[in-house]
């Protein structure tokens, strides 16, 4: 290892879709740990829709992203160097770590990946964040039951797939909505919804809503809002459940752009109940959930997809075209090759 090492920052605060200009790449030195840290190669980066919040000033559920600081995310890395009892020269792990090649940290800000013979991406997607993700807001906000109808909108992005196989489990019927007919493909060939409908190609969402579910919808895992939304709750049930998980629709809208019908008399009329979360909220249950998602995983009951974009300077790349729908489950970047392939 030598003393090489590379970041990206937030250039400026976007306005709209950020741009290549937002970033910035800088060279700085590898930090050498102290007593109780370790530095850590990053291996694996996740790019994810949240963080474009993040790159606002306003107030939100986390911190925003500072001016000319480094953008951090998911990263799953090895450790090259250690000054701590707990970690070693090799251990492969995952953490919320800043966009650069090395980072040195303290041993308690990572966790080590005690399974390496799965996918060490796979830690990034679905038996990480994304992965719970789906798994509680599904079954904890969601709660489908045997025979209930489910659907999700980003059905093909690493959530919504994620959340669609569990409903899927749990008896439910699952409709998805996705933007591509490669991405409904994949949703009704691969992963088995029963229905997949693109938004894009749809002449009328919510009558192609209606004819997918009769008997109207009982959860509705929000990924999106917009106009996907809007129809989506004119076809609820009465008691309907709807996880509040995103809204990339608006992420890079003008807050006076963005705006449409009154959701108040849809919600009270149903006795619907909508509420929003974040991963966090469940951390103390991370390890029931991740338990759970591997056993489904090793069974064949759950399957998953990502698009691995190679090299750190492809960064900016992979996370502008979340906003294009290039990416077919979970987006990440691979920085680097492991030392013991």
């Amino acid at each position: 290892m030598d003393n090489q090492n590379q970041q990206i920052l937030l250039a400026n605060r976007p306005e709209g879709l950020p741009t290549k200009e937002t970033f910035e790449f800088r060279e700085i030195p590898i930090e050498k740990p102290k007593d109780g840290q370790v530095v850590v190669k990053t291996l694996y980066l996740s790019v994810d829709p949240y963080m474009r919040g993040r790159m606002n000033a306003g107030k939100s559920y986390v911190e925003p992203y500072a001016i000319n600081a480094p953008i951090s995310g998911g990263i799953v890395g090895e450790i090259v160097e250690s000054r701590s009892e707990k970690l070693k020269a090799g251990d492969k792990v995952q953490g919320s770590l800043n966009w650069q090649l090395y980072n040195t940290v303290d041993a308690a800000a990572v966790r080590k990946i005690e399974n390496t013979n799965v996918p060490l991406s796979a830690y990034l997607s679905v038996l990480g964040m994304t992965g719970l993700t789906a798994y509680f807001g599904l079954l904890d906000i969601g709660q489908p039951k045997e025979g209930e109808t489910v659907v999700v909108s980003g059905a093909a992005g690493a959530v919504g797939s994620t959340v669609g196989q569990i409903a899927k489990i749990k008896g439910a019927k699952v409709v998805g909505i996705a933007g591509s007919d490669e991405k409904i493909k994949y949703l009704e060939n691969e992963l088995g919804f029963d229905k997949g409908i693109n938004y894009k190609t749809t002449d009328h969402l919510q009558k192609a809503l209606e004819e997918a579910c009769p008997n109207g919808v009982d959860v509705y895992f929000d990924n999106v809002g917009g106009s996907v939304s809007d129809a989506v709750l004119n076809c609820l049930n009465d008691f309907a459940r709807i996880p509040l998980c995103g809204a990339i629709s608006s992420y890079n809208a003008d807050e006076n752009e963005d705006f449409g019908p009154r959701i108040q008399p849809k919600l009270l009329k149903t006795h619907s109940m909508i509420k929003g979360f974040i991963v966090g909220d469940y951390s103390n249950d991370f390890a029931r959930g991740i338990q759970d998602l591997a056993e489904w995983l090793s069974q064949g009951k759950l399957k998953y997809k990502e698009t691995i974009v190679e090299g750190f300077e492809n960064v900016p790349d992979a996370f502008l075209g979340l906003f294009e729908g290039k990416n077919l489950g979970k987006q990440l970047v691979k920085v680097s090759e492991p030392s013991n392939k």
